[in-house]
């Protein structure tokens, strides 16, 4: 960790991380996150959710940099509250436990949200592909080009809100695409990507792993849309698709596997949704999770 001579009256912010039997990728976050940090510059809160591997053990290897919180439940939202009230500081970082982001970052992000008009941001996505199939590439290669991809907060494993903003989620219903809920809950003025912050996101290394994956999005997309429905300009269309190929006609060859992609992970959405299953967390196990 590298020393700072200034002392840190207080820390710049609160990093709440939910995490379910990552085991792995903590120790990379984590690490990643107190590699150029000053004492006490960071409050970071680990929320344990329902682990049955060494999750907590290894995040309380770090010492008094993280504070661990077991909570027995396998549940995201409510390792969210339970983080939420026990983090003392504004801005407030939610970041998923199965992504990386430095220090540096975490400082590009609070210093975003000195702007009064900005109420929440995102770091710009580093996605990696490294043993990834050839066909979970083709979907990504057009998913990046989508323009509500391209701008919205979601889908990076990292959102900062202000203090106001915080207010403006509080009282956001319960969902399963909780980083989408977020997202749309800001007008475009009052977000943004901040560009010299970066997230690396392991993707999905198979075919099976994407499709679990785009399952358990859907579904979310499917809940918000049942309690109040989304904006027309968020959602992905043939208009869009065909705008993307104009510009971009090197990917033509990579729709149609996007939209078999899509087809078939909507049609396991309805599925769960026809149940009223908005609850079971498909994990995607495919995923390198290699340090």
């Amino acid at each position: 960790m590298v020393e700072d001579n200034a002392d840190v009256a207080r820390p710049i912010c609160s990093v709440v991380i939910p995490a379910h039997d990552e085991q792995i990728a903590i120790r990379r976050l984590l690490t990643a996150l107190l590699e150029r940090a000053r004492p006490a510059e960071l409050e970071i809160l680990v929320i344990c959710n329902g682990c049955s591997d060494a999750t907590a053990d290894v995040a309380r290897t770090f010492g008094d940099d993280v504070t661990v919180i077991e909570e027995p439940r396998p549940s995201k939202r409510e390792a969210l509250r339970v983080g939420d009230a026990r983090a003392q500081t504004f801005p407030r970082l939610y970041v998923d436990s199965d992504v990386r982001i430095g220090t540096d970052d975490a400082r590009s992000l609070v210093r975003a949200l000195d702007t009064p008009e900005v109420l929440a941001a995102a770091p710009s996505r580093r996605l990696q592909t490294e043993g990834v199939s050839v066909w979970v590439r083709a979907y990504y290669d057009v998913w990046e080009h989508l323009p509500q991809v391209r701008t919205g907060l979601f889908g990076r494993g990292v959102i900062a809100v202000s203090e106001a903003g915080f207010e403006r989620i509080r009282s956001l219903p319960p969902v399963m695409s909780d980083d989408l809920a977020v997202s749309e809950a800001f007008a475009p003025g009052e977000r943004t990507i901040v560009t010299d912050a970066r997230v690396d996101i392991w993707l999905p290394r198979t075919l099976r792993g994407l499709i679990r994956r785009r399952i358990r999005v859907n579904t979310g997309t499917a809940q918000i849309d049942s309690i109040h429905g989304r904006p027309t300009e968020d959602q992905t269309t043939v208009r869009s698709l065909l705008q993307i190929m104009r510009r971009q006609p090197t990917i033509t060859l990579r729709v149609p596997v996007f939209v078999g992609v899509a087809v078939v992970s909507k049609i396991g959405a309805r599925l769960r949704t026809a149940r009223g299953d908005y609850d079971t967390w498909l994990r995607d196990d495919s995923r390198n999770e290699s340090a």
